[in-house]
């Protein structure tokens, strides 16, 4: 009797062998299945790893691809086409890590941060499937997001028989993917919990709190006082919850009990262990979440061995399940586990969708054109201009707004300011920057700016974003012009009243303006609960409300010359 059983999708007749079971070097099994056509030989096998449970992966074989706003989209169904896979002649190999599904073991903080390494457990989850008959010893990975982050973990530890591996829409930083700019973000919430469009982990009495293993019941009593003490986690009932019944999602509450970087989240920082890293990588990232493609490029400019940078359209979610890139994918395997040469080494290391003028630029670096970076200043009457404000604050009174929570209120207040409209194709790729000289009555504040290309008939399209919680408004020494880095290691209160300057780091994006378009910059503390942008993503991708009432006043006067830093393209990238 077979040990498998066949399904058919579509056409394509496909053996599944369930419940595999791989031993870790320590004696832990993880939980696998299999996937591969019906004529019995070796192929090489795309393995994809996450907590996020095989079973829900499974869907994609009978749920078709669905697109965000679809009430059907279930952002952790993440490993790929496994029909496409079959057809095109491998084994994909889908695994639940340690301490999830129907894997043994503990799963100890978020990414197992003080229990046994992922990579590790990758590493020999590879090596056990090179090894098996219905395998040829050619092994790569596959899946987006989470599982991205598995590959470059997986990587970093060079097992033997991993030849390449194609990762999309990955997440690096683990600081970075939890809080941008050092204000609170909730999607990694609804990863984990299963909220808003997501099924989240394939929770088990094996997943552990790291702070509740490291702290005794007094510490970790006094810990979570002291986090209580910040108006915004107090004022969102989902964060007094879990800070409360902490076992009722162990890894977000580890989230929310490490609000500032370090050694927690730096030991299991995929970008930290990039350097090991010598097998041929593929980065792709689409636009519209800057905080990914930031880190997707970080990882690429860390990276020694064969490597690619695919930066895609907008919009900024994929569909759920995973079907896009595929065909970039195959032609990538085929090249590196298949040996056939398609010429895709031929082609550049870089290339970038420019929203606007919609053309694919390539080049041999990012940015992959020369860049000049420009500043436009906030004017009076709500406008961007190259030319600085020559009046002082007692004549360019600032502008202003007062947020209330939105514990009481639906509203949130938005300042705005434009350029007129571009006379010819006006073409930016790269970071950015927003120097914001700003006066607030209390501790702290969120600044978010948002950057639009608004079109003559009104339709707009988001570029960029940029964070900053005001206490976190410390720069590093690597800080450029346009190209801000904050520690994020410590917070330091605002003196209320006292005129500061904020640097907002804007994230990379790739935009031509076209004639009679405008850029529009937006400035608020909270972000509006719907607009053309957000109605794109999950209901959980927003991030932590300001928990008190602030007045903010943003001066744009000849002392304090806030300004938007950006990235304007001089030459082709062919004349470069």
């Amino acid at each position: 009797m077979p040990d498998f059983t066949t399904w058919n999708a579509g056409g394509e007749t496909i053996n599944i062998r369930k419940d595999l079971r791989i031993p870790m070097r320590d004696g832990v099994e993880l939980a696998g299945d299999a996937y591969h056509g019906v004529e019995d030989k070796p192929r090489p096998a795309l393995v994809a790893l996450s907590p996020y449970g095989k079973e829900l992966q499974a869907l994609a074989l009978t749920t078709p691809a669905q697109q965000r706003p679809s009430v059907l989209w279930d952002g952790c169904i993440e490993a790929g086409d496994i029909a496409r896979i079959v057809a095109e002649d491998y084994v994909h190999v889908i695994g639940d890590i340690r301490g999830s599904g129907a894997s043994a073991g503990e799963h100890i903080g978020n990414y197992n941060a003080g229990g046994v390494s992922l990579g590790e457990d990758a590493y020999d989850f590879i090596e056990w499937v090179a090894e098996q008959p219905w395998c040829d010893g050619n092994v790569g990975m596959v899946g987006i997001s989470y599982f991205g982050s598995m590959q470059v973990l997986a990587a970093a530890e060079r097992p033997p028989h991993l030849k390449a591996i194609f990762v999309s829409g990955g997440h690096y930083d683990f600081y970075e993917t939890t809080y941008h700019g050092g204000i609170m973000w909730f999607m990694p919430r609804a990863a984990r919990e299963g909220r808003g469009g997501d099924s989240g982990w394939a929770f088990t009495d094996n997943v552990k709190s790291r702070m509740i293993e490291q702290h005794s019941p007094e510490q970790l009593k006094k810990l979570v006082q002291e986090r209580l003490k910040d108006p915004d986690v107090a004022g969102w009932p989902n964060l007094v919850h879990i800070l409360n019944y902490p076992k009722h999602h162990e890894a977000w509450f580890d989230i929310i009990m490490n609000e500032v970087d370090g050694e927690w989240y730096e030991e299991r920082n995929p970008i930290t262990l990039a350097p090991n890293i010598d097998i041929p990588v593929w980065l792709q990232i689409d636009q519209g979440r800057g905080w990914t493609m930031d880190g997707t490029i970080e990882l690429f400019n860390t990276l020694k061995g064969p490597k690619h940078l695919e930066i895609g359209s907008y919009p900024p979610m994929q569909s759920r399940p995973w079907v896009e890139e595929h065909e970039a994918m195959f032609r990538w395997y085929d090249y590196w586990l298949k040996g056939i040469d398609n010429g895709v080494m031929d082609e550049s290391p870089v290339s970038v969708f420019v929203e606007g003028s919609r053309e694919v630029v390539t080049a041999d670096a990012w940015p992959p054109k020369e860049i000049d970076y420009t500043s436009l200043c906030l004017r009076p009457r709500h406008k961007l201009s190259p030319e600085p404000e020559l009046m002082g604050p007692e004549y360019a009174h600032p502008d202003g707004f007062f947020q209330a929570p939105l514990t009481v209120t639906d509203d949130v207040q938005i300042l705005s300011w434009s350029t007129p409209a571009f006379e010819e194709d006006t073409e930016l790729i790269g970071t950015g920057a927003a120097h914001i000289f700003a006066e607030i009555d209390q501790p702290d504040t969120n600044f978010i700016m948002r950057l639009w290309d608004v079109a003559p008939n009104g339709k707009r399209q988001l570029l960029t974003t940029g964070f900053l919680k005001a206490s976190h408004r410390e720069l590093e020494e690597r800080t450029t012009e346009g190209n801000p880095h904050h520690p994020h290691t410590h917070s330091v209160p605002v003196e209320p009243g006292k005129i500061e300057e904020y640097v907002l780091r804007l994230y990379p994006f790739a935009s031509t303006f076209k004639p009679g378009h405008r850029l529009t910059a937006e400035l608020s503390n909270n972000e509006p609960l719907v607009d053309s942008h957000n109605s794109l993503l999950p209901p959980d991708a927003f991030h932590l409300p300001v928990g008190r009432p602030v007045t903010h006043k943003i001066y744009r006067d000849a002392i304090h010359q806030s300004r938007i830093v950006l990235p304007f393209t001089t030459r082709k990238a062919s004349e470069q």
